[in-house]
């Protein structure tokens, strides 16, 4: 196991380029199952979700090859339908590999998916979209055994609520479909667009990706491509939250701004200054942050829950009270915990957190228990007195592409030590 240590009080200054985004890399590593041949996908993050994900397509057959940012699968030759225990408990999103092998395999075995435990995240939407779609189910001691022996065909599919995961599995079905797929009610995220265009470059013909009704022409065949992975937006509003947080000034490139519209207005309400470009962003905080009234997490376009803990950290020290209402998972709130350590305030009640800012925070030891929790108790310690030690930063590489480094890179005093060394 390793920790950070952390001393606290340097302003984060500089510019930095923006990871490719986890939420893309995932379906999009999935989707290069349901073409045969060789892809090629630049701006793909080095984390430990997509080292999972590359694990799971040479498990089935592929093969895989990274260099620096640049992931090429082959997936010429596929000899397994079945996702091992093992690698479906490591990413809460091995879900999303369903739909893509059984396209290819016609049929697929895997467990329930694992990863951070947030909150229950029911794949019961995925499974009834996919059986409409011609799927047969079986439950077999905690494996789904699937089969869709005649291949998948087009359905009208109303989901109950904007899934992303939904969403993409039945993309990645009904891509090679015989007829047309119609999702009504989808998920409207970027990455969703990113995998839509991902596939329709290697020949899908999929309309209306980033609105509430996509439509799916299935094709018999589709050939492989080469593609570029959009920003990781979560990424994009840690590193500005960090900045705001020590009263910083920083300029993220290779950022597409559209994707940040429910966010970036937050950090102006909070005093920030805010200034927008073509493929940037940039930040500056010289004076004590006020506190925003409202932060209500909904699906896209409104604002992100993935960014809810780390704003949270930012509001922490703000002047005045925000309000928290967690309306995507129910048990989202675990970092509030671990941040009280460091002397904030928050209240927990259901859904919502009610958080009055403090002048500033002190160091202590603290536990992260997911991936944006463990971020936020990463920009906490940067804004606090002293030296803080957070423990399982596993977690943060799941989804942050050598954190230490890039904050150390914008000014902080960061370093990762195994548990057990001393500093």
């Amino acid at each position: 196991m390793q920790k950070y240590l952390i001393q606290g009080g340097s302003r984060l200054t500089g510019d930095i380029q923006v990871q490719g985004a986890k939420n893309s890399s995932l379906p999009i590593l999935a989707a290069a199952l349901v073409s045969t041949g060789e892809s090629v996908l630049h701006n793909c993050p080095n984390l430990l979700d997509t080292e999972y994900a590359i694990k799971i397509l040479e498990y089935l057959g592929c093969k895989c090859y990274r260099e620096g940012g640049t992931v090429t699968v082959d997936t010429t030759s596929v000899t397994q339908c079945e996702v091992p225990d093992r690698l479906m408990r490591e990413m809460r999103s091995s879900i999303i590999f369903l739909g893509a092998i059984a396209s290819r395999c016609k049929k697929c075995r895997l467990s329930f998916p694992g990863g951070c435990e947030i909150g229950q995240r029911p794949i019961d939407l995925h499974l009834s979209a996919l059986q409409q779609m011609g799927m047969q189910i079986e439950e077999d001691h905690g494996y789904l055994n699937c089969s869709v022996d005649k291949g998948f065909h087009g359905a009208n599919i109303l989901l109950s609520f904007p899934s992303v995961g939904a969403t993409e599995n039945i993309i990645l079905a009904a891509v090679k479909a015989k007829g047309t797929t119609v999702i009504t009610n989808a998920a409207r995220e970027p990455e969703i667009v990113d995998l839509a265009n991902y596939l329709n470059r290697c020949g899908a013909k999929i309309s209306g990706a980033g609105e509430g009704t996509i439509t799916i022409e299935g094709v018999e065949t589709m050939q492989p491509c080469e593609y570029t992975i959009i920003p990781d937006r979560i990424v994009a509003t840690t590193y500005l939250a960090g900045a705001a947080m020590t009263g910083g000034n920083i300029r993220l490139t290779g950022i597409d701004c559209r994707h940040l519209e429910s966010i970036l207005p937050v950090f102006e309400e909070a005093g920030c200054s805010v200034r927008r470009y073509n493929d940037a962003v940039s930040l500056s905080c010289n004076h004590k942050l006020s506190s925003v009234k409202l932060i209500r997490t909904m699906p896209y376009p409104g604002f992100p829950t993935d960014a809810q803990a780390p704003l949270m950290a930012m509001m922490s020290i703000a002047q005045g009270t925000t309000v928290f209402v967690e309306n995507i998972f129910e048990n989202r709130y675990k970092h509030a915990v671990e941040l009280q350590r460091m002397g904030a305030h928050i209240k927990v009640e259901g859904r919502v957190a009610i958080v009055e800012g403090i002048r500033t925070l002190h160091s202590a030891e603290v536990n992260a228990t997911d991936l944006r929790g463990g971020a936020a108790l990463v920009l906490a310690a940067l804004a606090a007195e002293g030296t803080t030690e957070v423990m399982n930063v596993h977690y943060v590489d799941r989804g942050y592409e050598q954190l230490e480094r890039q904050l150390n890179l914008l000014g902080a005093n960061i370093s990762r030590i195994s548990c057990g060394d001393q500093a």
